[in-house]
């Protein structure tokens, strides 16, 4: 089997996560997991949530890099079809790649071990669902909205209205707050 981000490196045995099996790539570092060996592991996993949490920002300053070879086109080392990305993260974005004919999936350096520090490694096939996707793109859209509003208000008067917002948000007639304010804001 070759790497799938570079057709001259063939891969070689290894394991990651106690006794998972993989195709490793002694050049870039990154591991091939074939769909037998995940599932048969996942197996051996104690019982997952049914769905995977979504990524605070918080959590998103893992102290990562993603590889350079992350935003590389790669072929599936077992079938040769073209590889399918899934965005992981929304601040220091990466993507695991998967194979959508055989199921195989590609993570490249480090990114099996940030999905073990977010607990997303037993439900990989959950990160290329719609639903997933579709909430990562949600957060980014809040975090760039988050940004300008604090680039358009500074730093003390942005941090005053996120709290008021979260405070109105939880509060059982927090939109009368809302609409006293959009009143003052309509004369």
């Amino acid at each position: 089997m070759q790497c799938p981000k570079d057709q001259s490196v063939s891969l070689v045995d290894g394991t990651l996560s106690d006794k998972l099996t993989v195709q490793h790539c002694p050049d870039c570092q990154g591991n091939w997991i074939s769909t037998t060996n995940y599932e048969a592991w996942i197996l051996s996993q104690p019982p997952r949530l049914a769905e995977p949490k979504l990524i605070t920002k918080s959590e998103s300053n893992l102290d990562f890099v993603p590889s350079p070879n992350d935003n590389r086109a790669a072929l599936c080392p077992e079938c040769q079809h073209y590889l399918t990305r899934a965005r992981v993260f929304y601040k220091r974005c990466f993507y695991v790649e998967r194979c959508m004919h055989c199921g195989g999936v590609w993570c490249d350096k480090g990114e099996w071990e940030v999905l073990e520090k977010l607990g997303l490694h037993t439900n990989i096939e959950q990160l290329f669902s719609h639903e997933w996707q579709s909430r990562v793109r949600e957060m980014e859209y809040a975090e760039k909205e988050r940004e300008a509003t604090t680039q358009k208000l500074g730093d003390k008067v942005a941090e005053m209205v996120f709290e008021l917002a979260e405070i109105l948000e939880n509060h059982p007639n927090g939109d009368f707050g809302v609409a006293y304010l959009m009143r003052r804001f309509n004369k």
